[in-house]
C-alpha cells in the first residue's frame, strides 16, 4: 500500500566543515515523518525547483523533466519504493500511452524532478512502517 507524503522541510548544511542536508517527510492525512539524507547539491536542485527559480541553461533535473515532457510522458507520481541497508529507493512512475512506466532513481533525484512538476510523493508502507 502506498501512503501520500508532503515535503514536510528541507534542511541545507553548506560548510566547510559538513556538507549533508535532508529532506522531512510527513504523512499527507497522519503523523508519521522521517528523513532521509541527500546531497547538498541535491537539496539545492530540490529547494530552486519548489521556489519556481529558472536557471539560464537546464540543469539535469530540468533537462529530466523536458524530456518525460517532450516523449509526450507524464510523471504520475514519485514512489520511496524500499529501504534496504539503510539506503531508500525510488521510483519515478510515467505515464505514456496510457501504460504506466516505472524507472528506478535515487529519492532525492525523483523527488527533485518531481518537484519541477508537483508530481505527488508517495511512501511504500512498508517503508513507513521500517523508519516510523
Amino acid at each position: 500500500m502506498l501512503v501520500r507524503m508532503n515535503m514536510a522541510r528541507i534542511v541545507i548544511v553548506d560548510s566547510d566543515e559538513e556538507k549533508m542536508s535532508m529532506i522531512v517527510l510527513r504523512e499527507a492525512d497522519g503523523k508519521r515523518a522521517f528523513p532521509i539524507l541527500i546531497g547538498v547539491h541535491e537539496a539545492y536542485a530540490i529547494d530552486r525547483r519548489l521556489k519556481g527559480v529558472a536557471m539560464q541553461r537546464p540543469l539535469t533535473h530540468d533537462l529530466i523533466e523536458r524530456m518525460i515532457q517532450n516523449l509526450d510522458c507524464q510523471l504520475e507520481q514519485v514512489v520511496i519504493s524500499e529501504l534496504r541497508d539503510s539506503t531508500f529507493y525510488a521510483k519515478l512512475v510515467i505515464r505514456h500511452d496510457g501504460a504506466l512506466i516505472e524507472i528506478d532513481s535515487r529519492p532525492s533525484d525523483a523527488i527533485a524532478v518531481g518537484a519541477g512538476t508537483l508530481a505527488p510523493i508517495f511512501v511504500d508502507e512498508s517503508v513507513l512502517r521500517e523508519v516510523c
